[in-house]
């Protein structure tokens, strides 16, 4: 190593002056640079330090500067940020819940939670919520149902603007006044715990008939969005010569009959869609037994699936629970519960549906490459190959749908759904236990727990535990929205 060659200089620094710094012409800048840093406290990559021969690099070789004297200036420190930096553990509740942008909870005011998980899986209905804020009624009637739904309305509006968790206490009293069966205590004159499904379809029957019409001849949001249609056939199994009887109804959700052969959501459906039962019969003169068989013909925008768990246990005089095993799919083909005539007019969007999947998965497998080999895209650059093939599927996807099913606002015109919401029960009979409700935050892959007021983000991987097979947490409702492009 050369023999050092100094050389004093001085630097001024935000007003300051530093006289006599040796400079050792033998080191790059970088090593001034860092002899600068130890008494500003300024980082090398932020200094600027200038010589008559221009800025000073950190490669530069001072030997080749020809330098005898320098003065140079210092780049200023960073200035403090214009707010105080808040760390997680000095927030309120309120402030770290809306820093991390997770959703309020409700406050559990005495075995409340099946209510509670009730209204937060159907807030994930934003037609629901958005037709509910349009309801111009007060909570002074004389009508309980008026004054529980005005109540929602007014609940839901605390929630959306709200940073901790809401007490719905006068949304529960209103409920108890509507539904006098949620208003049972215990020996203790304590709030008896009640059924989360039986809650939801007191809740949305009470919406149907409360929440106006659409305009431009469109129904309410719940028949438009949330109510199917089943054809029914009815038929003797002992009479050869009684006709059979076919009928439409509507439904708001598909149940799921489970027994010792039921693994899959899917089966249970189809074994709740044919049953037996017995009624008189008109051509025999007799009871008889018929096969009832449901298809549906109208499959809604948003489809509930209540897993049926509980049953009357007379030796106990409880509603005991199943807690079989029995898996549920992220992604639900409705179309297997169908009349043929809707299966065949969803059947071509159905398939560009399956195609699109595999152009996504290309599309992603390519930026995935790009990135690895980083390659950025601008904004004048072509589009892949892949990307191209994502656009042309979703053009076919829309020129395939039927029209019909296009006029009907609020339908399934591909029969494809998605998962958004898990309504889930611990415990081992339905006035016992515990209700959570599990929520998808839009169409992303996030997903939130809500234990009454403690509302936390959990896993996709989370939602597949649900499925049952012991104590744990176990589905009670799903609810499905309709695949979209």
């Amino acid at each position: 190593m050369p023999p050092a060659n100094t050389i004093k200089v001085n630097v001024k620094w935000n007003g300051k002056k530093f006289d006599d710094i040796e400079l050792d012409l033998n080191e790059p800048g970088l090593t001034f640079k860092a002899q600068l840093f130890a008494l500003t406290g300024v980082d090398p990559d932020r200094q600027k330090i200038i010589t008559k021969g221009g800025m000073l690099k950190d490669e530069s070789d001072m030997n080749k500067l020809n330098l005898k004297s320098m003065m140079g200036t210092a780049g200023e420190l960073p200035k403090a940020p214009e707010k105080k930096i808040i760390f997680a553990e000095d927030m309120t509740e309120a402030s770290l819940n809306k820093a991390m942008d997770i959703p309020v909870g409700l406050v559990n005011l005495g075995n409340t939670c099946y209510m509670n998980a009730t209204l937060q899986c159907l807030r994930v209905v934003p037609e629901l919520v958005q037709d509910l804020q349009k309801f111009s009624g007060n909570t002074n009637n004389l009508d309980a149902s008026s004054n529980m739904t005005a109540s929602l309305r007014d609940l839901f509006r605390q929630l959306n603007a709200a940073g901790q968790g809401v007490m719905p206490a006068a949304f529960v009293n209103y409920l108890r006044q509507a539904f006098p069966q949620f208003s049972q205590r215990g020996r203790d004159n304590m709030w008896m715990q009640q059924d989360a499904e039986e809650c939801w379809g007191q809740l949305v029957s009470t919406l149907r008939s409360k929440l106006p019409a659409h305009d431009e001849g469109l129904q309410n949001v719940i028949v438009q969005y949330m109510q199917g249609e089943f054809t029914t056939t009815l038929k003797c199994d002992e009479s050869t010569e009684e006709e059979a009887i076919i009928t439409k109804e509507p439904f708001t959700k598909l149940d799921c009959h489970i027994d010792q052969n039921i693994n899959f959501m899917q089966n249970g459906i189809l074994l709740s869609l044919a049953q037996k039962i017995e009624k008189n019969s008109p051509t025999l003169g007799r009871s008889a037994m018929y096969t009832k068989s449901q298809q549906i013909s109208r499959l809604p925008a948003y489809l509930t699936v209540n897993f049926v768990r509980f049953y009357w246990k007379a030796t106990e005089q409880v509603k005991a629970k199943i807690l079989r095993k029995v898996k549920f799919p992220f992604e639900l083909d409705a179309s297997q519960f169908c009349t043929d005539e809707l299966q065949a007019k969803m059947s071509a969007p159905k398939a560009k549906l399956r195609e699109l999947d595999s152009a996504l998965t290309a599309l992603k497998r390519r930026e995935r490459l790009d990135k690895e080999a980083g390659k950025m895209e601008t904004d004048n650059e072509a589009k892949s190959e892949e990307a191209l093939a994502v656009e042309k599927v979703r053009e076919e996807f829309r020129a395939s749908l039927d029209p019909e099913l296009v006029k009907d606002v609020g339908s399934n015109p591909s029969g494809q759904y998605e998962l958004h919401a898990v309504l889930t029960h611990v415990g081992r009979t339905a006035d016992s236990g515990h209700y959570i409700g599990w929520t998808r935050k839009g169409s992303s892959e996030d997903w939130f727990k809500y234990d009454d007021d403690k509302v936390s983000p959990v896993q996709k991987d989370d939602i597949l535990k649900l499925d049952g097979g012991g104590d744990f947490h176990i589905a009670y409702l799903a609810l499905y929205k309709v695949k979209e492009v």
